[in-house]
């Protein structure tokens, strides 16, 4: 097989809220931490052990936003994206490197005032504009003809 696939899905809670950063030519880029969980039992202690992984999240656009108006610290957030690994300088010019995973879909998880459906997003690698939240289903065209069928 001579493809290639760079995917990760990631279900978990944010550490802080987005951090936004705007660009000229109205582009904007969020940023946030997001946790996963793995919990097993100690087989020699029998303790239940919580091991947290920290995730760099990076969205660009509208669905930084997005993020930015509904995420806040502690939702739990469905991600689907790719890695990617950037080099930068720290303050001593030494060579550091960071992984982030680039958003390309994203659910949100943790509804508002309870009975509020959870907002989606999607977007594209190539454009990488989210679709709009989920919304009533669209009005069929007063065209068709109406069928006496049940459903």
């Amino acid at each position: 097989m001579s493809g290639t696939l760079n995917k990760v899905m990631l279900i978990g809670h944010t550490g802080d809220d987005v951090k936004m950063h705007y660009f000229e030519g109205g582009n904007s880029l969020g940023r946030f931490p997001l946790a996963t969980n793995e919990t097993y039992t100690n087989k020699n202690t029998n303790e239940r052990v919580t091991n947290t992984e920290w995730h760099n999240i990076v969205v660009r656009n509208k669905a930084a936003e997005i993020c930015e108006k509904y995420l806040k610290k502690g939702d739990m957030v469905y991600i689907e994206g790719r890695l990617k690994t950037r080099k930068w300088q720290d303050e001593k010019g030494l060579d550091r490197y960071s992984t982030e995973v680039h958003c390309t879909d994203f659910t949100f998880l943790t509804p508002k005032g309870g009975t509020a459906p959870a907002a989606s997003g999607n977007t594209t690698q190539t454009k990488q504009e989210p679709s709009k939240p989920a919304q009533p289903s669209q009005v069929q065209d007063t065209n068709e003809e109406e069928d006496d069928l049940p459903f």
